[in-house]
């Protein structure tokens, strides 16, 4: 669903071209929720709002878009393989995943011993974060279970097909909307014990190269805007929440106030966020990117 400012349908009716307007690409759900305050607020931007990184990383590649929101693991890899094609302008999201039950004496990941885990993210970041963890703290013969597909897993684990899931937000607050009895333990918590402190990156903001290297004066006008609209969300659940709800960035308020304390949402400029990435980028077992990728 795209959404096109009034300067850019003003330019359209008068047969001009918009020439400044940036068009951006978000993802629905909680990485797009900062971004409402500049749907409400700052109509010189274009907005797409996009299903899955698969719509909007052809449109990303070709510049028909400038920016977008993608994890940085599939950022990197697309860089590596497309000439450079994108550049990572910063961190937007950390660590959001969540190991949720209904067993009352659960207490610590080393009990999921030999249980089996339905897990959201097949090939993503919360199987290859899920397995790190499990691993570098010996915890053995856990198997996780990807046959459920991921809007199906709360339901499944509420209806005791799964006893443990493991989902990213906003899964793991509309279990606890949905059932008072869950319980959430953060994966986060447990990568940064075993990293010094690190959070690892779920959501990076990236441009189109060949925009980043002729618009450096709009981008950086950007990431200021965005940068203030991530404190505002984090400052101000219930407002965010209403505009997400608002502008169609697929969740309901009610699930967005719930969720926001629980996404991890940041800033972290991108010469700023190498060693975060490449953390991740080395659970991957991917190739790391050169220095290009960061803007």
């Amino acid at each position: 669903m795209k959404r096109f400012s009034i300067f850019a349908a003003i330019c359209m009716f008068f047969g001009l071209q918009s020439i400044s307007a940036q068009k951006i690409a978000v993802l629905n759900g909680p990485s797009s929720i900062p971004c409402a305050y500049i749907m409400e607020e700052n109509q010189e931007y274009e907005f797409m709002n996009c299903a899955s990184a698969q719509i909007e990383l052809p449109k990303l590649i070709k510049g028909e878009l400038d920016l977008g929101f993608l994890p940085p693991n599939l950022a990197a890899k697309v860089h590596t393989e497309n000439k450079g094609a994108l550049v990572c302008l910063g961190i937007c999201g950390n660590g959001n995943i969540y190991l949720i039950t209904k067993d009352e004496n659960f207490s610590d990941m080393s009990q999921l011993q030999g249980k089996t885990v339905a897990c959201a993210g097949q090939g993503a970041t919360p199987e290859y974060v899920s397995k790190y963890i499990l691993e570098k703290k010996g915890i053995k013969n856990v198997t996780l279970d990807f046959s459920t597909p991921n809007p199906q897993i709360v339901p499944s684990l509420l209806a005791g097909k799964f006893e443990y899931a493991i989902v990213p937000e906003p899964f793991a607050s509309a279990a606890e909307t949905k059932d008072s009895g869950i319980k959430r333990f953060s994966i986060s918590s447990e990568f940064s014990k075993l990293n010094g402190g690190k959070d690892f990156p779920m959501t990076v903001l990236v441009a189109n190269r060949k925009y980043a290297s002729t618009h450096k004066k709009e981008i950086d006008a950007f990431l200021k805007i965005y940068e203030n609209a991530v404190k505002r969300t984090v400052a101000n659940p219930s407002a965010a929440a209403k505009l997400s709800e608002k502008h169609n960035l697929g969740l309901t308020a009610e699930i967005a106030e719930k969720a926001i304390p629980n996404c991890a949402f940041t800033w972290i400029p991108a010469k700023k966020s190498k060693a975060q990435i490449e953390i991740l980028l080395k659970i991957f077992a991917q190739k790391i990117p050169d220095s290009k990728f960061y803007y």
